[in-house]
């Protein structure tokens, strides 16, 4: 077995606010003693690693199960908590004991390419599973070594999904009935005019004490400002991942527009109070319009509806854009699911990926407990959102996550590169723009622009040199 060369990875675990951005959350792993991370080595032995909580957990034992009846195989589950698991992992590839089959973050895929730890499925993955998966869950992991560019569905494939996490955006329902408001569409998007126009509406003092204690939205600027930036036509970095393009008139104005919600328009928490109670909490408390809804808070949004149903209830729908006929996009997250390049047993560990990442009644577990969207096309597009995901209580309009998954989702900007410095760089600072307007967002794109493209500069950079020493 040959060593594998942790120098190559080491770039790759800088970035927290990017390497962070994948789709599933996840909490319990109850292994009080570390365990042995090692693949297999006898012919019908695997080693699995992932994180998760308990229908994480429950999913994947199904699927182990009917895995091991139908081929022989001896699967050792190794699960960890989210925080804790690109610790360890980082700790068994550096100790030599990577386990046959475990999850990968899109952004560190490079890094571990390069160094050899991942091994090419290509050749493992029929064409008919990868016709049923969503494109962006095959896509976030295919990558060609020589060029470095990603997701070409011509390039060697180095995971499967272990789910697409498309960052939908959601209304309080019971807000906008107190308050007699329409509903907003749920197939049109707002423009910004129009957004503003009803936060305003949003933005109240129910308790008619003089104060504000209802708001149309209060939205994190690092993590809900990209599809607002997208929605105008605007991007941080050029198609082919080589230019920063902060500094354009279409930045500048969608991000002066996101932080006048609050400095000018006022329909959002003022910084005082949103350090009071924040914003996820005031949502929850059925005090905000509009705020963030994603597949991995379903479960949370739904017992919240349930015990607090005069202040709460939600649905999805597509992000404001900046004109009448522009299109909506959001972020899509993913998290894989991969095999070592050095598994004894690499046809079998592929094996498992595949079943792992599209067998069906696992797919129905985390979906009814309300984990992930199905990665199959036919079973979301079709049994799924007609009658399971109403039946398990998904959102009215569960179908604009599918729309994102599909085709209105887009990787994060940091993700796709080599690593995320660039990307997390634009957001020193930007306190200046949206907490106090101390710096207008054309000055801040202005200044941002050169420290970034040198940043995304030596990415490329130390991408040909893990190239070389990889």
């Amino acid at each position: 077995m040959r060593k594998i060369k942790a120098a190559a990875i080491t770039a790759t675990m800088v970035g927290a606010l990017t390497l962070a951005a994948c789709s599933s959350g996840g909490s319990s792993g109850n292994a009080s003693e570390e365990p042995d991370t090692a693949g297999g080595t006898a012919a019908n032995q695997l080693t699995f690693m992932f994180r998760g909580g308990d229908y994480d957990k429950l999913a994947y034992q199904a699927a182990i199960d009917a895995f091991e009846e139908e081929t022989g195989a001896e699967v050792k589950m190794i699960i960890t908590d989210a925080d804790q698991y690109a610790t360890k992992l980082q700790a068994a590839i550096a100790g030599n004991k990577v386990p046959d089959v475990f999850y990968i973050e899109p952004g560190k895929m490079m890094g571990y390419v390069y160094a050899g730890v991942l091994a090419d499925l290509t050749d493992y993955v029929g064409q008919d599973v990868i016709d049923n998966i969503w494109s962006f869950g095959t896509d976030a992991y295919r990558f060609n070594t020589e060029t470095g560019v990603r997701g070409d569905s011509a390039d060697p494939l180095y995971g499967l999904p272990k789910d697409v996490g498309p960052f939908g955006f959601g209304y309080n329902t019971v807000l906008f009935d107190k308050l007699g408001l329409e509903a907003p569409s749920a197939d049109e998007p707002m423009t910004f005019d129009e957004f503003v126009a009803l936060c305003k509406e949003l933005t109240v003092d129910m308790d008619n004490d003089g104060e504000l204690d209802h708001w149309g939205t209060g939205l994190n600027v690092v993590w809900n400002s990209q599809a607002f930036v997208w929605g105008a036509g605007a991007d941080w970095i050029s198609e082919d991942q080589k230019t920063v393009t902060v500094d354009t008139p279409e930045f500048a104005e969608a991000l002066q527009w996101f932080a006048d919600l609050g400095l000018v328009e006022g329909v959002t928490p003022s910084v005082e109070q949103a350090q009071t109670l924040d914003t996820y909490q005031r949502w929850m408390a059925g005090e905000l319009g509009f705020f963030p809804v994603a597949p991995w808070d379903i479960a949370t949004y739904n017992e919240k509806a349930e015990t607090d149903p005069e202040n709460f209830g939600y649905d999805v729908i597509p992000y404001p854009v900046a004109n009448e006929g522009d299109d909506w996009s959001t972020w899509l997250g993913s998290l894989g699911i991969a095999v070592s390049e050095n598994s004894a047993n690499k046809e079998l560990a592929a094996q498992l990926a595949t079943y792992l990442s599209t067998d069906l009644e696992a797919q129905k577990i985390l979906a009814e407990n309300k984990v992930q969207i199905p990665n199959l096309i036919d079973y979301a597009t079709g049994e799924w959102i007609e009658t399971d995901a109403p039946a398990a209580g998904w959102p009215a309009n569960t179908k604009a996550f599918l729309e994102i998954a599909e085709s209105k989702g887009r990787p994060l900007p940091g993700v796709w590169t080599y690593t995320p410095e660039w990307y997390d760089n634009f957001w020193i600072g930007i306190e200046n723009v949206v907490d106090n307007g101390s710096q207008t967002a054309a000055d801040f794109v202005a200044s941002k622009q050169t420290e970034m493209q040198s940043l995304l500069d030596q990415s490329w950079i130390s991408a040909d040199q893990a190239k070389v020493t990889g």
